[in-house]
């Protein structure tokens, strides 16, 4: 039986006869800012108001989808929860959604795939009122014709957690993200364009936002996580407020339009073959800083500001003597290295701090990690047997416990058995420890070591 989530905001924030939605939306649609960009868009920032306050201003995003129609089959589109508190995303318990233009078809296989992910779940409750989604639909619609809709409500999550969700769901060509989101709210008309010329300012240079500079700031941010990774560049196409198409100038919301696409000049952001000696060096030069010695600095080419994640290891006489890292890229790959490497000499609770006559005689190691994914059991033999030795490293979780082993390790601990023996009591937990809660999950890792010094 077919479930379809009925328009909950039709007559409010847009016509509810569809005649006059498709005039409205098409008019809008003729009538946009910013010229028609040389690249199509691989992602869009649009905003979600009612159309007389911010309609103009989506169109301005919309219509540089027009020559995408048949070309763009898949829409996953993002908003902030408004009305029900949920942690993580939500997809809808539903088939389709329905407004007065006519029913969009769910992508239940890329759905089916998404909640496999630790912090997507189905929530029918979430989307049943949800506006930030909901009024994107009639301009995607005049705009693409048929495609498939991939919603999800975005409520408490990190900004990593939503770029894993839009990396699963990233696709080629046919995909296209859209994010729902308004900027300012209820400020004054000129500290509103000062507040949201800012914001838009740092979305175009890829930096982090929050929450109140958008309402939409945690989809945003998983967004510009994704947009650093796939070397994208943010186009702001228009940013104007309420009080510039028809709200009061003393209480505004602002609103942007801002398309993401190919840069030109992503060839430079694309790492060297001898990465791993940069690596090396970048990690013993940020040791040696801390110490105070002098060192040779390491210039902070495009590629080290992409966001990445790593794992730095000590060793003296092969012995460890530290090693800390990161499991998600949540900073540039340049600070990544520097601030684990330091803290790999100085932080690790397991040994002393690196003294400076050890400067010399320590080995670096440097691991760059490959995203995560979950590793799908219903069991413990299932997860046994899901584990790739010397190939995955793997990070346990189980409520509050988690731990993670390098793929390096297998070298000490051959089997899975053996494996996930000691992963679980690096967690805190038995070693024969198992509950239905467990979550595994796995990465690879392209690794580089310093010659015998």
């Amino acid at each position: 039986m077919t479930t379809i989530r009925p328009s909950a905001v039709a007559g409010t924030f847009y016509p509810r006869g569809a005649t006059v939605l498709a005039h409205d939306v098409e008019d809008m649609l003729a009538h946009p800012e910013g010229a028609p960009l040389a690249r199509a868009p691989k992602a869009l920032i649009v905003p979600h108001a009612g159309y007389i306050y911010s309609g103009p201003i989506a169109a301005s995003a919309y219509a540089q989808l027009v020559p995408l129609r048949g070309r763009v089959t898949r829409v996953v589109l993002l908003g902030p929860a408004h009305y029900v508190p949920i942690r993580g995303l939500a997809l809808p318990d539903a088939d389709r959604f329905r407004t007065p233009l006519g029913e969009v078809t769910l992508d239940a296989e890329m759905m089916q795939r998404l909640e496999t992910l630790p912090m997507v779940s189905r929530s029918a409750a979430a989307h049943a009122d949800e506006h930030s989604l909901e009024v994107q639909l009639p301009f995607l619609q005049r705009v693409l014709g048929e495609f498939a809709l991939v919603p999800l409500v975005v409520g408490e999550a990190a900004a990593a957690d939503v770029a894993e969700v839009i990396e699963a769901a990233w696709g080629g060509d046919e995909t296209l993200i859209v994010i729902s989101s308004d900027l300012s709210h209820y400020l004054p008309d000129d500290r509103a364009r000062a507040a949201d010329e800012k914001t838009v300012s740092d979305i175009v240079a890829l930096r982090p936002l929050g929450h109140r500079q958008a309402c939409g700031a945690t989809p945003v941010n998983g967004l510009l996580l994704a947009a650093q990774r796939h070397a994208l560049r943010a186009v702001a196409l228009d940013a104007r407020n309420s009080s510039q198409t028809a709200g009061d100038p003393d209480r505004v919301v602002g609103y942007a339009a801002i398309a993401f696409v190919t840069d030109d000049d992503a060839a430079d952001t694309a790492p060297p073959d001898d990465r791993g000696a940069t690596l090396l060096q970048l990690a013993r030069s940020a040791i040696g800083d801390a110490f105070g010695f002098e060192t040779d600095p390491v210039e902070r080419a495009p590629w080290l500001l992409q966001p990445g994640a790593t794992f730095v290891t000590l060793t003296k006489k092969g012995a460890l003597c530290g090693c800390i890292g990161s499991i998600e890229a949540r900073r540039p790959l340049y600070d990544d290295v520097r601030e684990n490497a330091v803290a790999a000499a100085f932080q690790d609770s397991r040994f002393r701090p690196l003294k400076p006559t050890e400067f010399e005689l320590v080995h670096v190691e440097v691991s760059l990690l490959s995203p995560t994914e979950p590793i799908t059991f219903t069991d413990e033999a299932g997860a046994l047997a899901a584990l790739r030795p010397h190939v995955d490293g793997v990070v346990f979780e189980y409520g509050r416990h988690r731990s993670v082993y390098l793929p390096q390790v297998w070298e000490q601990l051959p089997t899975p058995s053996e494996f996930l023996f000691h992963l679980k009591e690096k967690a805190g937990l038995p070693g024969k420890f198992w509950a239905p809660g467990v979550r595994l999950s796995r990465f690879t890792v392209a690794k580089w070591e310093e010659p015998a010094r």
